[in-house]
């Protein structure tokens, strides 16, 4: 059986008047999370560089990589490094990097972005087509702004077109220009706990 491995921002350490920031929150589910068992490995880090030669070092297989971070329509972001559907075109300084972690991922490897908004929008359909055409495995992600609930979560595989509402989630704005997002909750669609570790069947 290939690891689970998870990387989490370890730059969010304040948030305004608050002694300690996200970071603080997932470093802890990550401990929890290995304890029970759903995680075989960890990582904070400061940049995707330090990231992606992080997840490349893996003995491999890898069977699921989770990001537990800020995120926005159509990218993840570290600190304020982005990933978007730009670093999947030769050239780009990740794109070997990126390469290398297909290289070590088993043939239905999830790589599930546990931020807010991902896979939300006209530009959160445009990155979940374009992340698995490159790694030709399946890609999660979410359409809210999420904290201990976590909304509208989707998975989609290889070959397919999203199958959710580009406009889901959007409090203000459109699928093109979105402006807004909605907070997660348990009345949203797709909606799991950050406690569950896995995506739920069909979603």
């Amino acid at each position: 059986m290939g690891m689970k491995l998870m990387i989490y921002d370890r730059t969010c350490t304040r948030t305004g008047a608050m002694p300690v920031g996200l970071t603080h929150a997932w470093a802890s589910g990550a401990r929890a999370y290995g304890a029970l068992g759903n995680l075989d490995a960890w990582t904070g880090v400061a940049d995707w560089d330090e990231a992606l030669a992080w997840l490349g070092r893996s003995p491999g297989p890898i069977d699921e990589i989770q990001f537990w971070g800020h995120g926005n329509w159509g990218l993840a972001r570290i600190d304020h490094h982005p990933l978007d559907v730009s670093a999947l075109r030769p050239g780009h300084a990740s794109h070997a990097a990126l390469e290398g972690v297909r290289e070590r991922m088993s043939p239905q490897a999830l790589w599930w972005f546990r931020t807010c908004d991902t896979l939300g929008s006209a530009r959160g359909h445009d990155f979940a087509r374009r992340w698995t055409d490159f790694f030709e495995r399946p890609v999660a992600g979410h359409t809210h702004i999420i904290g201990p609930w976590q909304s509208g979560l989707h998975r989609l595989e290889p070959g397919q077109r999203p199958h959710w509402d580009a406009a889901e989630g959007l409090e203000r704005g459109t699928p093109e220009r979105p402006e807004r997002s909605m907070w997660s909750g348990p009345g949203r669609p797709h909606t799991i706990h950050c406690l569950q570790s896995q995506v739920p069947a069909g979603w």
